[in-house]
């Protein structure tokens, strides 16, 4: 497991490159012959598509999107995110779960139960590159590449650029 450091200025330093090499170890120890991996739109979808290269695995990587079941959709609405495309039967698979960032959970109570909606799994297992605390309901990842504590008042996102690098945004919510 990574850990974080403080850069010199006090604030929190996270090399998401680092830590995508640690979800790769961590991931490639918890697949199994029938393991089919989906990320949550849109971090853990990157994920997911770029760990299905690399573990060489065949296919492509499913989409989950939690827009349709997150419990604050009233306030946001539909978003122009991803939607859900899962590129296997999900009855009786095994699914492992990507996201970039676990915080309260609601997102993963969101999506596993869009997952349901396209089957019913036999099982399904979550791998996080951070999880940041602050969880307001029972969840929790099976693998977490680091685990940080970030205040109330900040966010923290994975992004890429056009190389397909990974790094982290920490930003104070408004």
């Amino acid at each position: 497991m990574s850990n974080p450091s403080p850069a010199a200025s006090g604030s929190l330093v996270l090399d998401a490159e680092a830590l995508y090499r640690e979800l790769l170890r961590g991931v490639r120890s918890m697949l199994t012959p029938t393991t089919h991996l989906a990320g949550i739109a849109s971090g853990g979808a990157w994920l997911a598509e770029r760990l299905q290269k690399d573990l060489g695995l065949e296919g492509s990587a499913g989409v989950l999107s939690s827009v349709m079941h997150r419990d604050d959709f009233a306030q946001r609405g539909l978003s122009a995110g991803a939607q859900t495309a899962l590129p296997f039967d999900v009855n009786g698979a095994d699914v492992l779960v990507l996201d970039d960032v676990l915080y309260t959970g609601r997102t993963i109570r969101a999506v596993l139960n869009e997952l349901f909606d396209y089957g019913r799994p036999a099982s399904v297992r979550l791998a996080v590159l951070v999880d940041r605390g602050g969880r307001e309901l029972p969840v929790q990842a099976d693998f977490a590449a680091a685990r940080v504590a970030l205040p109330v008042a900040h966010s923290l996102a994975l992004a890429r650029d056009d190389s397909g690098t990974f790094r982290f945004q920490v930003q104070d919510k408004d």
